[in-house]
């Protein structure tokens, strides 16, 4: 199969992030192809390797994480590639990066690199901004009003 246009890429990456913000594990995981490399620089035992293993990581991230909202600022295309940069929103009620989430609302920059091969995403590279999470995660609470000076 030749290299795929940036629509098809698109169709796939849509997918699958509208699956992660609905929280649809399988149908995140039904854009992969059988042999996918899912690396999330930094998660806990390294990359997963093959659908059983992202799922896997899927269902916890599901658990951790609820995403609300993505806002796509950059995207590049080359061949059989895309390098995606969104803006993230979401609850954590689990925990994220180690950090107990305590239903806290947090904003990061995501970078997806995506490689396809045979019309599906054969490896999924994340980079999150986890300076920005771990900031967020640890502030103390905000307080409704100030306390008069």
């Amino acid at each position: 199969m030749g290299a795929m246009t940036p629509a098809e890429m698109e169709a796939l990456i849509e997918t699958h992030m509208e699956a992660e913000r609905i929280g649809d594990a399988e149908l995140a995981v039904s854009m992969y192809t059988d042999d996918i490399e899912h690396d999330a620089v930094g998660w806990p035992g390294g990359p997963a390797y093959g659908i059983p293993a992202a799922r896997e990581r899927y269902l916890q991230l599901l658990k951790d994480f609820r995403s609300e909202k993505d806002e796509r600022t950059h995207t590049y295309y080359s061949e059989n590639g895309a390098t995606v940069e969104d803006l993230i929103t979401g609850v954590v009620p689990g925990s994220l990066l180690g950090i107990p989430g305590n239903n806290r609302r947090v904003t990061f920059r995501m970078l997806h690199v995506f490689e396809f091969k045979d019309g599906k995403i054969a490896r999924e590279n994340v980079w999150l901004d986890g300076a920005a999470i771990a900031a967020q995660l640890t502030a103390p609470e905000q307080v409704s009003e100030q306390a008069p000076r």
